[in-house]
């Protein structure tokens, strides 16, 4: 079984066999264990049952995202198991291969990715010439993260073995204003 943990987001998703979960918290990072081992059970398995962990790497919120991977870097650890990352563009490219991703960052701009762009920040204005590239724009809606256990198992079944990092489009709040401040 594989396991899907979502902290992009402001909170918890949960992904197994045919299970979804999404719980709404205020705190992600005390939440985080105890929603998770209350899905499995839901789910009737168990740590044992599972075979690999996937976890959304971004774009997203920073803290979030390093929590998701930490959370299941720490549990892959523990169970001697596989943990392979997603992004959300896979997610939504899986889904729509032909569209141009555009997420709202909340900062003014958008993560964006297609066929002919790679992940990477735009401008509004860039958003609205690029996307009449691809014949349709997602991003405004949630991924469906149902797909990543097939994302999770092709990677598997070709090695998984790239590194788990996250994916930062752009400087966090803190190295902007370090940079600032060195100017």
């Amino acid at each position: 079984m594989i396991f899907i943990i979502n902290t992009s987001g402001t909170g918890l998703e949960f992904v197994l066999d045919k299970h979804h979960k999404s719980v709404v918290v205020e705190k992600q990072s005390i939440a985080l264990p105890a929603a998770a081992e209350s899905f499995l059970n839901e789910c009737g398995a168990k740590w044992s049952d599972l075979n690999a962990i996937g976890v959304v790497v971004g774009p997203g919120s920073f803290t979030g995202i390093r929590m998701g991977i930490a959370y299941a870097k720490g549990l892959a650890l523990g169970l001697n198991i596989p943990v392979v990352g997603i992004n959300a563009f896979e997610l939504y490219l899986t889904a729509t291969p032909d569209a141009f991703v555009a997420i709202d960052s909340g900062r003014g701009d958008f993560f964006v990715a297609s066929p002919q762009h790679e992940p990477c920040t735009m401008s509004i204005e860039e958003v609205e010439s690029e996307q009449m590239k691809c014949p349709r724009t997602v991003g405004h809606k949630p991924f469906d993260l149902k797909l990543a256990t097939g994302i999770v198992q092709d990677k598997l079944n070709r090695g998984g073995s790239e590194p788990v990092v996250p994916m930062y489009l752009r400087q966090s709040y803190a190295e902007e204003a370090k940079n600032k401040n060195a100017k």
